[in-house]
């Protein structure tokens, strides 16, 4: 039997309701479809362990063998129609956060997918060949999938690799387990509040992972700067924790003096560029060159099952939703050894975890 959450099944849903409706509705900044404004499919390729799939979009739905263009089935577009109904409606009855759905599962088997999700690693969850009214042409779009239903997805996962290191500087004495003895919520804001109140500053020193560190620079060479004093204002801000607002925060101190007299967004436009980079393709882990693996772009799959996409094409949107619809998110302190004080070769440090989720 499959398996799996809400993000993971959403996954199979995208996949059932383009078929069912042959085109994927592109959004305006604030997630709405854009009238008129919509890629036509032309087909979806599917890739599971040994087997390679494509499934054209005609006056019924072609199941193609994708090695060797054999015709396998034939299914009439309604069955994809009342499967995708049936599958969201599943979803939002759903508990738990991982679940079988028997119902829909022989379907699956039948029209040759055997799993939920495509090959692990990768950033693009669909791959769809579309029609390009603006070029005429039938390019092949990768898109990643952000599901509504269940919990809001990550955009940038936490881990030991995202530890942001501060070196504590100042004069005079500072006792590290009377501020790692700080334990009122929130506990991380309280204890650098008392690092402070002691006449000690926090000074971004480094990333914990050297890969993260040249991924970001080579994004941007300013950016762990950035991100470094977004996540300060981040963890000594109580309530603050959007990303449109830390930076307008971030704007107004300035901290990196850019020259901001004739209006330059430099923070505005750098953030976006790492959001941008971290919705398709670039993570913490894995040396970054610039290549995208979503290279369409982003489908979000709302509350109401409703789909809709943003593409590289359509940047300004694209980078707007992400900004003014994700936040900086606390992970756990004790799995990812952050937010305490602690000595190292005579010097004082603190570190701070970077997590983006969606809103």
């Amino acid at each position: 039997m499959l398996r799996g959450n809400k993000g993971e099944w959403s996954e199979i849903y995208v996949f059932l309701k383009l078929l069912a409706e042959g085109k994927l509705n592109i959004a305006d900044d604030k997630l709405a479809p854009i009238p008129d404004a919509y890629y036509p499919i032309v087909k979806i390729l599917r890739q599971e362990l040994d087997r390679n799939r494509h499934y054209k979009v005609d006056d019924a739905i072609l199941i193609i063998d994708g090695d060797d263009e054999t015709e396998l089935l034939n299914i009439p577009v309604k069955d994809f129609v009342s499967q995708s109904k049936i599958l969201l409606k599943l979803l939002k009855e759903a508990k738990g956060r991982s679940f079988e759905i028997p119902q829909i599962e022989e379907f699956l088997h039948f029209i040759e997918v055997r799993s939920l999700t495509e090959a692990k690693g990768a950033k693009a969850d669909i791959k769809l060949v579309v029609h390009d009214f603006r070029t005429g042409m039938q390019p092949r779009l990768d898109f990643s999938i952000k599901s509504m239903m269940g919990k809001n997805a990550t955009l940038f996962n936490a881990g030991n690799t995202t530890n942001f290191i501060y070196e504590v500087i100042g004069d005079g004495p500072l006792r590290v387990d009377e501020i790692n003895a700080i334990v009122t919520s929130p506990k991380i804001l309280n204890r650098i509040s008392e690092i402070r109140q002691k006449g000690f500053e926090l000074r971004f020193r480094k990333i914990q992972s050297d890969t993260l560190h040249l991924n970001l620079q080579l994004i941007d060479s300013d950016l762990p700067q950035i991100l470094a004093e977004l996540l300060l204002i981040r963890f000594t801000s109580s309530g603050l924790s959007s990303l449109s607002e830390l930076l307008e925060e971030l704007t107004k101190q300035n901290p990196l003096n850019f020259d901001l007299d004739q209006g330059h967004p430099f923070y505005e436009f750098k953030i976006k560029n790492f959001l941008t980079d971290s919705a398709l393709g670039m993570t913490p882990s894995n040396i970054w060159k610039g290549h995208y693996d979503a290279t369409g772009g982003l489908i979000v799959v709302k509350n109401d099952g409703e789909l809709v996409c943003y593409h590289i094409y359509n940047r300004n949107e694209f980078q707007n939703y992400l900004l003014n619809n994700t936040r900086l998110e606390m992970a756990s302190t004790s799995r990812y050894h952050f937010g305490s004080l602690y000595k190292e070769e005579g010097r004082l440090y603190f570190k701070l975890n970077l997590q983006v989720r969606f809103t």
